[in-house]
């Protein structure tokens, strides 16, 4: 049925639109960007990297050259190991997220993910952005698909300057530095630094975005916000053949409102739903909060407009950006007095949004992460948490750039998360199930206290086992346990991924690990290389090999030895066979008190192990 619109009405619903989707998306600031590709003996030329990194700005070698004056002067021969910057479209990818440019890559024989992201994209993308993006496993990829792959940019910022509006997505290698890095680019480390907030130019990995010269070394300023439409759209509009278009745009507009109202009502109605059934939470009485102008109730939780959120996010912009997981991108917030960290959804992620939101307003521990409060928009859902200082624990385990945990910091980091995982399998009504255990999904704040984080595939159990359709499994490769590609969902599978973290914070290691030569390399999960070595006749000796060896000798290898007993139950093929967390943390409540006296007598004998515990 076609709406009665008048003209005037759908010319002003038009206008509003073509502005709505505009503010609702991130913004595109910038049509170009540039990618610092260092170039190996693998790719060789320009022609190769022009087909791996073929755009529309991008369509032959030639049009590399213009962007690379001062380093290349002919486009056939180029020096082993040169960086050259390659041009590429900086767009709002990730349903307005991100922006980058998703390039489409043919996979090729014996291609990984850690070759792809390594040799064949320079690290401008990582391993697990690609499995996250194209779903395959590591050890299953097709040899017949088109991969996509995702490569960040990012805009000038006119808070801090006008006189950059060109950046490089530059990948940070070991002969890197803040300060090589502003004598090449002739830019003031400070000004580097604002533009990367947090960035450790001397990790010798990852991304930073530092000011780029535009074709012919030409200095690329911010270009001049504009405000409206163009005169060549007014007149276009303005057209009497423009009726019709005009008509079916509104309709597309209306039906478009709609639905989002639908979907935005249809959210609300089931946080309302789940709070008449669920009555008072564990910490009384819930708090009244409005939703779209429907009232829900939902203990604990403040809900928070669009405009706070965005104006303590200086609009959601990268420089807030601290974070992006499976569910959303994170952004730094100080909100009514309290550091936060804002999850941004998308509407489609409304089942995981209601899950962690069910969770964490009527779940409360210590070793949780707690959350503050909501926000449900047409486009986007937003989830405020409190603000943990320290990272993830696999960002501590494995940043060359962050200090060595020291043995008794990482038991107790064991023991905290063992204890908020037991206190939502055993102390809460219906059982929660995370589904997502993980050392990237431990958070540790200012005093190593670690909370479990990013509910968003909690499942409710009530006695027993369930299951769920295949289909909708989801988790983390290398934690997941065997039963569960069956569907087969219990608490259980949160003590075999407990069991995977244990090991990681005895050997720093990934919980999927590539051995052998490049180009011919295998993969090796991390529970298969500890049941290796704990059925060796002398189970100790081969652990010893095993241990982060950042610690040194500065670790009670019996405790080892008995932790890593711990995560071999946890890690039981068969569910039944596997301790409940109860027992866990009993378990790790008896290691850390007997680690207690080690540290003591340790500490007494070796002052720099006193040091190091003591963060000095």
């Amino acid at each position: 049925m076609v709406p009665r619109f008048g003209f005037p009405l759908l010319f002003f619903l038009l206008v509003f639109s073509l502005f709505y989707n505009a503010e609702s998306k991130c913004k595109k600031r910038c049509d170009l960007a540039l990618a610092s590709y260092y170039l190996s003996d693998q790719i060789g030329d320009l022609t190769n990297l022009s087909k791996i990194m073929k755009s529309p700005v991008l369509q032959k070698p030639e049009d590399i050259l213009s962007y690379n004056t001062d380093t290349i002067t002919n486009k056939d021969y180029i020096p082993t190991n040169t960086r050259v910057n390659v041009p590429f479209p900086c767009e709002c990818i990730d349903e307005g997220a991100n922006l980058g440019y998703v390039f489409k890559y043919p996979i090729q024989k014996a291609d990984t993910y850690a070759k792809i992201a390594n040799q064949t994209y320079s690290n401008l993308t990582t391993d697990s952005s690609l499995q996250s993006r194209n779903g395959y496993s590591p050890n299953d990829i097709p040899d017949y698909v088109m991969l996509d792959v995702a490569v960040n940019c990012r805009c000038g910022d006119s808070h801090i300057s006008k006189e950059y509006g060109l950046f490089i997505t530059y990948p940070l290698r070991a002969e890197d530095s803040l300060d090589s890095l502003a004598n090449q680019t002739k830019v003031d480390p400070e000004l580097l630094r604002r533009y990367n907030p947090g960035a450790d130019f001397n990790k010798g990995s990852g991304l930073v975005y530092i000011p780029g010269k535009g074709q012919n070394g030409v200095e690329v300023p911010m270009p001049p916000s504009t405000k409206g439409l163009k005169g060549g759209a007014i007149a276009g509009i303005s057209a009497g053949a423009a009726v019709v278009v005009l008509l079916s745009a509104c309709m597309c507009i209306v039906y478009h409102q709609k639905k989002k109202e639908e979907e935005v009502k249809l959210l609300s109605g089931e946080l309302a739903v789940y709070s008449s059934q669920h009555g008072k939470g564990s910490n009384g009485p819930p708090a009244s909060v409005n939703t779209s102008n429907t009232t829900t109730s939902v203990d604990k939780s403040v809900e928070f407009s669009y405009e706070e959120l965005a104006q303590a996010t200086n609009n959601f912009c990268t420089a807030n950006k601290i974070g992006q997981g499976g569910f959303g991108a994170v952004y730094y917030a100080e909100l009514r007095g309290e550091k936060a960290a804002i999850k941004m959804m998308e509407s489609q992620k409304s089942k995981e949004f209601l899950a962690e939101l069910k969770v964490l307003t009527r779940v409360h521990h210590l070793n949780l992460v707690r959350l503050i409060g909501y926000c449900v928009k047409k486009d986007s859902l937003f989830l405020v948490y409190e603000y943990i200082d320290n990272g993830d624990l696999s960002q501590h385990l494995r940043d060359s750039g962050r200090e060595t945990l020291p043995w008794s910091t990482r038991l107790q980091i064991a023991l905290d998360s063992a204890r908020g995982l037991e206190y939502i399998h055993e102390h809460t009504w219906p059982v929660y199930i995370h589904r997502d255990i993980k050392s990237a999904n431990i958070l540790l704040d200012r005093n190593f206290c670690a909370k479990v984080a990013d509910f968003g595939l909690t499942k409710l159990t009530e006695v027993g086992s369930s299951s769920i359709p295949t289909a909708n499994i989801a988790g983390t490769f290398g934690y997941m346990p065997p039963e569960y590609a069956y569907g087969s969902v219990s608490p259980k599978i949160d003590v075999y991924a407990f069991g995977v973290v244990l090991y990681e914070l005895i050997s720093a290691k990934e919980a999927v690990l590539r051995i052998g030569e490049v180009g011919s390399s295998t993969t090796i999960g991390l529970v298969s290389l500890f049941d290796e070595a704990l059925e060796q006749p002398n189970p100790k000796e081969h652990l010893q090999k095993l241990v982060d060896p950042m610690l040194g000798d500065q670790y009670p290898i019996d405790l080892v030895y008995k932790m890593a007993q711990i995560a071999k139950m946890c890690t039981e093929t068969t569910p039944e066979q596997r301790p409940s967390m109860r027992s866990i943390v009993v378990s790790l409540m008896t290691l850390s008190s007997t680690s207690v006296v080690w540290d003591i007598a340790s500490l007494q004998e070796n002052p720099t192990l006193a040091n190091m515990m003591s963060g000095k």
